[in-house]
């Protein structure tokens, strides 16, 4: 059986919500791919409570995340999912606006994957879904205190982006 590979977009904004299932569906880098529009309706889908309670099985391959969002913000749907033995495996991808140095320390310091600011240009922003280590290697934000040292997600982007000129 052949494993469905499903992505939650985590975003209130409904032209962002367009931009990302545009870009996701012109490289089918999905099966499925779920949208929440607050942190509340996000961590009901992967409890599968609530509405979600008779949801298939399973979680997504990956979490884009908002933070600026009502309800409960991406901040504190972060810090319940890395809590989380099962839920903090998911790699999780930050798309934001907030360009604010607290946001991206904090995310960092609670295990964020990557974190992309928006606005994000479309093409650059298509060529970041190719695969899911160029996205680190074109637009992520490097973790504070990275300047001048290449971490190794940068190293590993550097030879994904390297293999596939």
């Amino acid at each position: 059986m052949k494993t469905i590979k499903r992505i939650l977009l985590v975003e209130d904004d409904p032209k962002d919500i367009e931009l990302t299932l545009t870009a996701l569906g012109e490289h089918n880098l999905a099966n499925e791919i779920m949208v929440a529009r607050d942190g509340v309706e996000a961590l009901d889908y992967l409890n599968r409570r609530g509405e979600y309670a008779l949801r298939p099985e399973g979680n997504p391959v990956v979490i884009l995340l908002d933070i600026k969002m009502p309800r409960l913000d991406g901040l504190q749907v972060l810090r319940q999912l890395k809590a989380d033995k099962q839920l903090g495996l998911i790699p999780v991808v930050i798309l934001t606006s907030s360009r604010e140095s607290r946001d991206l320390e904090e995310c960092y310091k609670l295990g964020v994957n990557s974190y992309i600011v928006k606005p994000v240009r479309f093409a650059e922003f298509m060529e970041a879904v190719k695969g899911i280590g160029v996205y680190w290697a074109l637009i992520n934000e490097p973790p504070p205190g990275s300047v001048g040292r290449p971490s190794p997600i940068a190293l590993f982007s550097a030879s994904v982006k390297k293999n596939i000129r």
